[in-house]
């Protein structure tokens, strides 16, 4: 059940981890006055949003093992309704984005991440990954998808722990580099900061297809049993 559990939820974690904003606000924010306090305090704050969420989400639907269920009728139309979603606000976006000679405007809570203070880059984590409406949506469908697979217990615990994990991923990896890699180190992360700020619209479309695209076949699937 554990390995089930994992490999369902994989797809969403991923999904997290790959989202270009907190990547480029995380190197923004290791890149200012302090540095290695602010970005260990986002990082903090980013594993305990998405912890708290997933526990949260996985705990309300701990019946949804059995298919029979309300909690697996409701987490079945929640796939749909999410996947629906993301297919849609991929196709936004990608209406929406630059044409050619523009620059994307960045959101405004980038604005002053190199000074910010050591209690808002700990709130600023917990929000963009517990509170942000697409890693809501994520972690839930996560979280459904480890109370489905009939994780409970020690495995419940070690399943949220894994996508926590995964989620955070690049999170952590940003911090670790900032941290051993010294004048080199954060040439690669301002790199990786131009990439994402550059690929940003079209990292996220691909993203929001594809899992929108799964969630929904995932939805359907089960609403069929």
């Amino acid at each position: 059940m554990l390995s089930q559990a994992m490999g369902a939820m994989l797809p969403a974690a991923l999904a997290v981890a790959l989202s270009p904003f907190p990547v480029i606000g995380i190197v923004l924010i290791l890149s200012g006055a302090h540095g290695r306090r602010n970005g260990l305090l986002f990082a903090a704050g980013w594993i305990t949003g998405l912890t708290i969420t997933a526990t949260v989400v996985a705990l309300l639907f701990g019946g949804a093992d059995d298919p029979d269920s309300t909690s697996s009728a409701i987490a079945d139309w929640g796939r749909v309704v999410a996947g629906t979603a993301f297919l849609v606000l991929g196709v936004r976006t990608w209406w929406r984005r630059p044409r050619a000679g523009e620059e994307a405007e960045p959101p405004r809570w980038m604005s002053s991440l190199d000074d910010v203070t050591a209690g808002r880059a700990l709130l600023l984590g917990a929000l963009l990954s517990g509170a942000n409406p697409k890693n809501l949506v994520l972690t839930a469908s996560a979280a459904t998808s480890i109370a489905e697979a009939g994780a409970h217990d020690v495995g419940l615990v070690a399943a949220v722990a894994v996508f926590v994990l995964i989620a955070s991923c690049t999170v952590l990896g940003a911090v670790a580099v900032h941290l051993a890699g010294g004048r080199r180190g954060a040439s690669f992360l301002d790199g990786v900061r131009r990439f994402m700020v550059a690929n940003s619209t079209v990292i996220t479309v691909i993203v929001l297809l594809l899992l929108g695209a799964g969630v929904l076949g995932d939805g359907l699937s089960g609403l069929g049993r």
